[in-house]
């Protein structure tokens, strides 16, 4: 048994000898594979992921007019408002690129294309408006003032940071308005809620996503957070002021 085991080990070590160059090229290119994959693990182990979640206070979403007649119909602007807080509960650190809100138009099947593209699937408002003035709410005497995200407030001089660490989080409020539309072109809503999807892109490239259910109110409701809610594109387009639009009970905008 002893002198089969002497003579095997001396087989292997002879074979070893004479394709040592073999051998140190698998060798090779082993490490090239293990590093290849191990390199894999470590990107896909080392990166951000964004947490979203919606803050009680300016969060909601409003259609109102603009006085102008399209086509024999009341031409309307819709306008968001998200108070985020955004968590970066990844291992890598990131920035923020961008944030879209998208929600589903209120569209007859009557119109099956845009119905397919717009009530199945999303429309998105990619980029965000700059608002007028500061979002804020009175509390007793004092006047609390919202932050933004990715603007500087008006009142107060606030630092834009949207630079994340891992286990931090920034919070803030973003502001989208859609330019003028007409038509069932604006959110649909049950029960007084919007379904809206929001979609945030890191500097990676990566989208990190949230679907939420937030509240459908009125110009002047919108307006005690912020007086000028609805006006940016207005005043930059020279448009007449947003006025009160009639909505019945489907969300049907009342010609």
């Amino acid at each position: 048994m002893i002198d089969n085991f002497s003579l095997y080990f001396e087989y292997i070590t002879s074979l070893l000898n004479q394709n040592q160059g073999v051998l140190d090229l698998a060798i090779f290119f082993v490490s090239i594979i293990i590093g290849w994959i191990s390199g894999i693990f470590s990107s896909l182990i080392k990166r951000p992921k964004l947490k979203i979640d919606l803050i009680d206070g300016p969060t909601f979403v409003c259609t109102f007019g603009t006085g102008k007649i399209f086509n024999g119909m009341k031409e309307h602007r819709t306008a968001v408002a998200l108070y985020l807080r955004i968590i970066n509960a990844g291992s890598a650190p990131t920035d923020i690129l961008n944030i879209s809100i998208g929600y589903h138009w209120h569209i007859s099947i009557l119109a099956p294309v845009l119905w397919f593209k717009y009530r199945i699937f999303w429309f998105y408002l990619t980029n965000q408006t700059i608002s007028i003035e500061d979002f804020q709410s009175k509390i007793g005497e004092n006047i609390k003032i919202y932050p933004y995200l990715v603007q500087r407030s008006i009142l107060e001089n606030n630092k834009v940071d949207t630079y994340i660490l891992p286990g931090m989080a920034i919070n803030g409020i973003v502001y989208f308005e859609q330019s003028a539309s007409f038509g069932g072109c604006f959110p649909s809503r049950r029960s007084g809620y919007c379904k809206v999807r929001i979609r945030i892109t890191d500097s990676y490239g990566r989208r990190h996503s949230r679907t939420a259910f937030i509240p459908s109110v009125s110009l002047e409701q919108a307006r005690t957070f912020n007086p000028s809610f609805g006006k940016t594109l207005s005043e930059l387009h020279g448009d007449h002021t947003p006025v009160e639009i009639e909505v019945d009970s489907s969300g049907n905008v009342k010609k």
